[in-house]
């Protein structure tokens, strides 16, 4: 059973005063699917709604518009010369730490007039634990579970996007672990929908070793897409294979009011300074530290979305590239 997206009212939602009126690049990964790139438009601009003292303006990293060298161009022509840019995405990975990065560094030699202050991904914090227990509270309900099956006999397959950062991908498996930790689930299972593994299928045969009588699928997406597509899909076919066990997939996270706050802070980290990496474990770093310098401008219109090539599809060669850079 697929869940329906709540609504939420965010319009009293108080937000923390910024310390600078400094416009705002809010950028997003970007996607082909018409209906991501609106929610992420959506969510942007309730953003800037609840504080329209600044220009807050959506950009994309890839696959769509406008891009992130048109949002910085939108600052500039209204006489800006400092500018914060977020990436709105939920750990720190290639796109993060290199793709946004690059795009930076292009905008910088196209203005070289303008200061760009780079804050930080979303990464685990209190509200968006506090938001996924919420979002697992109302599955308890009787509307979301018919048969009154218990926690105990429940598994949680979390289910990341994938990276080939293994930064990024063990911060998916430490938030799980943290959502897990005294819910009274029977256990969490970590899976990706791509990049690296174990994959979804990997996952669903894992759950099963534990004989449960129900299995919750959260996806961790911010917003819908190709991805949150395929993972609905998947799931409805193990609950045909299953129909003795109960599913419930959660759908994406998308305008919340728990992320609107991890923005802001994010956005007075920024302003103040404060912002803080993990990089001692980022292999970017590392592979520069071995005296390779990898970085350098990348093509987006040509980033790993070849649809029958995974670089990281074959298990036994995955452990070796894992590593590799960019």
């Amino acid at each position: 059973m697929t869940l329906a997206k709540s609504k939420l009212d965010i319009e009293s939602l108080q937000l923390p005063s910024l310390p600078h009126k400094r416009p705002l690049l809010a950028i997003g990964h970007g996607t082909r699917n018409v209906q991501g790139r609106q929610t992420f438009i959506d969510f942007v601009e309730q953003y800037h709604q609840l504080d329209p003292s600044r220009p807050v303006i959506p950009c994309f990293l890839e696959l769509t518009e406008p891009n992130i060298q048109k949002g910085v161009d939108l600052c500039v022509e209204q006489g800006y010369t400092e500018i914060s840019a977020l990436p709105i995405l939920l750990f720190a990975a290639r796109h993060n730490k290199f793709d946004v990065t690059n795009e930076l560094d292009r905008a910088r030699k196209r203005h070289p007039q303008v200061t760009f202050h780079y804050g930080r991904h979303f990464g685990i914090t209190p509200k968006i634990i506090e938001l996924w227990r919420d979002r697992l509270l109302q599955l308890d309900l009787r509307e979301n579970n018919p048969r009154n099956i218990s926690r105990q006999d429940t598994v949680l397959l979390f289910v990341g996007r994938g990276s080939s950062d293994p930064d990024a991908n063990g911060d998916v498996a430490k938030l799980a672990r943290i959502i897990w930790e005294g819910s009274g689930y029977q256990t969490v299972e970590t899976c990706f929908i791509g990049i690296t593994h174990p994959r979804l299928e990997e996952g669903f045969r894992r759950a099963y070793l534990y004989n449960p009588q129900r299995i919750i699928v959260l996806p961790y997406f911010l917003f819908t897409g190709v991805l949150m597509n395929k993972i609905f899909d998947i799931t409805a076919q193990q609950e045909e294979l299953h129909p003795d066990i109960a599913f419930n997939c959660l759908p994406e996270m998308g305008i919340q009011p728990q992320l609107l706050e991890v923005i802001r802070q994010r956005e007075i980290e920024t302003q103040l300074g404060q912002v803080a990496m993990n990089c001692e474990m980022c292999k970017f770093r590392l592979t520069a530290n071995n005296g390779e310098h990898s970085h350098h401008h990348h093509d987006h219109n040509h980033h790993h979305h070849h649809d029958n090539l995974d670089p990281y599809g074959k298990l036994e060669e995955y452990h070796q590239r894992i590593w590799q850079t960019p």
